[in-house]
């Protein structure tokens, strides 16, 4: 039997969903950690887990509401209805914020992460020699992948369906960014940025009858590449969710250990204290005080402070 929501719990898994969606589009930064603070982390792993044949079979049999209700519909149409939204609206804010105020941006992701670390500890429910291995190998990975240099990404639709199958690992493992991963093997800016925008402008122009972009070479171009990219990113999304969902059943103080080490892995990219050097981040420690300086440690502390709500409302709704 499925828990009933209320339309302020449907608004709030909204809110979830497009907060997930927003920072997934931020490189080192995961998706997974907003899932994972919030409450609705193993609910999101099952939930998915049930898109499988048998949901499938009910699908096209057309047993439309028995199949919402297996794969827990209700939950997921919220969550990713949000993160949809947030996929489109946010990724101008982002652009300005990276452009005009990247300090400030990275020191707010720097807290939440941070503060994330100590609410996945606690999920641990004991530590011992074993536990302390996984989490020691999640750190050597993510310190590994926050260290990689960037390649020269391709157009090649096998490597596009490649890169959306990696860019959901984001939502499925906290502290693993989707798009830090599409940064590292030089996509990012094709398959978030060009083609995100080219899909926003053809239905803009759907919307408005205009069908003249489907003379546009270019615009076809990057609306395969995009529908290449989802797909991926589906087929990645049922692949990782289903080994998750094994391995949470049977290691659960272990996954949940490695996936500490992740985040933690991660925080190496998210320094706040950096600059562009011949095309290079340089990382720097701060020396002296400055108004800078603090404005970055009051906007750590908020994005500390920001998890924390999340957190105590998550724990709020489960008591």
């Amino acid at each position: 039997m499925l828990k009933q929501r209320s339309i302020f719990n449907k608004f709030l898994l909204i809110l979830k969903g497009f907060a997930m969606g927003a920072v997934n589009k931020v490189p080192g930064v995961s998706g997974g950690i907003v899932a994972l603070v919030s409450g609705f982390y193993v609910e999101l792993i099952y939930s998915i887990q049930k898109i499988n044949l048998k949901s499938l079979k009910l699908l096209f049999l057309g047993k439309w509401r028995v199949f919402f209700n297996y794969i827990n519909g209700e939950f997921l149409l919220y969550l990713f209805g949000g993160s949809i939204i947030s996929f489109f609206s946010i990724s101008l804010i982002l652009d300005y914020l990276i452009t005009n105020y990247p300090n400030y941006l990275w020191s707010s992701f720097f807290g939440m992460v941070i503060s994330s670390m100590y609410f996945i500890k606690i999920l641990v429910k004991k530590w011992g020699i074993k536990t302390y291995f996984f989490f020691l190998v999640g750190l050597v990975i993510g310190v590994s992948i926050s260290l990689s240099d960037p390649v020269k990404g391709s157009e090649s639709l096998p490597f596009i369906f490649f890169c959306g199958v990696i860019s959901v690992s984001g939502m499925v493992l906290p502290g693993l960014s989707g798009s830090f991963l599409l940064l590292l093997l030089g996509s990012y800016e094709l398959l978030l940025v060009d083609s995100v925008n080219a899909l926003f402008y053809s239905i803009k122009d759907l919307l408005l009858g205009n069908l003249d972009f489907i003379k546009d070479p270019n615009r076809m171009k990057l609306l395969k590449i995009i529908l290449v990219f989802v797909f991926g990113s589906i087929t990645g999304l049922v692949l990782f969710v289903n080994i998750l969902s094994f391995v949470l059943k049977r290691f659960y103080s272990f996954t949940i250990a490695m996936i500490l080490g992740f985040v933690s892995g991660s925080l190496i990219c998210l320094w706040p204290w950096r600059y562009i050097y011949l095309e290079k981040e340089i990382y720097y420690f701060p020396s002296e005080i400055s108004k800078e300086l603090i404005l970055m440690i009051i906007c750590i502390k908020l994005g500390a402070g920001f998890v924390y709500a999340l957190e105590k409302y998550g724990r709020q709704i489960k008591g």
